[in-house]
């Protein structure tokens, strides 16, 4: 179970984890390369027409739309236009990232956080620019106490709503990370579960092997349940990181929160 858990994490190309590119790193260039590759194919294939035709521009049409209607407009109301550009883009970002992980011997572009941490860092750092470009920096810091509160409380609250708002960074980077993370984890164990039971009917066919051979077959079909289960938990992953930097830029920019 140790190596198992070893292999999960990210070993330097050249560097260290720290300082240097990753194998992870490597994994989350060539998800947002994949990314680029649909959208100018998409954008190809909309020229000269405003209907999506064929199964391809037609599933980028729903999922672009999903994104529009279904997280901007859900929670941003009118202001969705302003956001929608980043919103996209951070919700394709983080579910490539977490697919191409689904592929196997490769790796998820999520799947440290390292690159969670960044992911969330731009949703941080968006909505804080958000809010002081709409009630400039003095008014935005002012704002995270609610007008009209006694000012020992105010002081209070204030400071609960800094640490709240840090906070957020934090529980983004790690929310998408943990979860991303456990799914292979468990994946991992189910498939060292099917290759031990089934190891002794290949290399030395008996009655007595080929009864544990069988017990395989159980744990291949749990795999494969868990590998359609993981691969509903990519796409709500990325639902939910974008959902929340949604609501995040709404707070941000409501008069008083």
């Amino acid at each position: 179970m140790g190596e198992l858990i070893k292999s999960f994490y990210t070993t330097p190309i050249f560097g260290n984890t720290t300082v240097g590119l990753t194998v992870t790193t490597v994994w989350f260039l060539i998800a947002c390369v994949i990314m680029l590759i649909v959208v100018f194919r998409y954008k190809k294939s909309m020229e000269g027409t405003l209907v999506p035709r064929g199964f391809f521009a037609n599933a980028v049409e729903y999922l672009v739309e999903y994104i529009r209607d279904d997280v901007c407009r859900g929670a941003l109301g009118d202001s969705w236009k302003r956001h929608f550009p980043f919103l996209a883009t951070v919700f394709m970002v983080v579910m490539f990232g977490n697919y191409v992980g689904m592929l196997p011997t490769w790796k998820a572009g999520t799947g440290t956080t390292g690159i969670t941490g960044a992911i969330a860092l731009m949703s941080f750092c968006y909505f804080i620019m958000v809010g002081m470009k709409k009630k400039g920096v003095i008014g935005y810091i002012k704002s995270l106490a609610p007008a009209g509160l006694p000012a020992p409380i105010a002081a209070v609250v204030w400071v609960i709503e800094l640490f709240s708002t840090f906070l957020r960074l934090i529980t983004l980077a790690v929310r998408l990370f943990c979860n991303m993370f456990a799914g292979h984890v468990v994946m991992g164990v189910f498939a060292i579960m099917t290759t031990t039971f089934i190891a002794p009917m290949v290399t030395q066919f008996t009655l007595a092997n080929l009864g544990v051979g069988a017990m395989s077959i159980l744990w291949m079909v749990l795999l494969i349940l868990i590998y359609v289960v993981e691969l509903l938990v990519a796409f709500i992953q990325a639902y939910i990181f974008t959902l929340l930097s949604a609501v995040y830029v709404q707070l941000a920019e409501a008069d008083e929160h």
